[in-house]
């Protein structure tokens, strides 16, 4: 719904079928509010998952995410602690701080993530399209890409992680 609000224009109420998606291999991505509708304060996505899927772990420099569990279970990891979330959830990843998170079930999950300050969902826009190159990019060309637009949102990813977590509980990175 458009609403007409001091000689602007918002959008009061986001549908829960609205909104752009993308497929990032295993993630979704769901644009519900754009950082250009707020200002810049914040944006939100909505993140549908495939069971056992792990986000290549990863530290913003710009941008503190706050994610609300909607439904399933996701698993954690911020810094050098790991955490459970389910539905009713919220997990708090700090700029700064490495995190990644995974579906730890065995059932599709899904949560919502505001981004604030605003912005970093041009990324997943920009990785999304990357994802849906035609003719598909072999995965280590999606690598490169991804490599290097990380670079342009302050973004650094910690692959070292990757085997330890991908062991410890049998999870795949996205796009494998």
């Amino acid at each position: 719904m458009v609403v007409a609000v001091q000689d602007t224009i918002e959008r009061i109420v986001v549908a829960p079928d609205e909104g752009k998606a993308v497929d990032l291999g295993g993630l979704g991505v769901v644009f519900k509010v754009w950082g250009e509708e707020t200002g810049g304060a914040f944006s939100i996505v909505e993140h549908p998952m495939e069971p056992g899927r792990l986000v290549p772990p990863h530290t913003h420099l710009n941008e503190h995410e706050l994610s609300y569990v909607l439904e399933g279970e996701f698993g954690v990891r911020i810094g050098e602690c790991e955490y459970k979330a389910g539905p009713g959830s919220y997990v708090f990843k700090p700029k700064g701080v490495p995190h990644t998170f995974w579906n730890a079930g065995s059932d599709p999950a899904r949560l919502l993530e505001i981004i604030y300050p605003a912005g970093f969902e041009r990324f997943f826009e920009e990785l999304g399209a990357l994802a849906a190159s035609d003719p598909p990019l072999e995965y280590e060309q999606f690598e490169q890409g991804r490599a290097e637009l990380a670079a342009k949102y302050n973004q650094h990813f910690h692959s070292e992680w990757i085997p330890e977590l991908k062991e410890k509980y049998n999870l795949k990175v996205l796009g494998e």
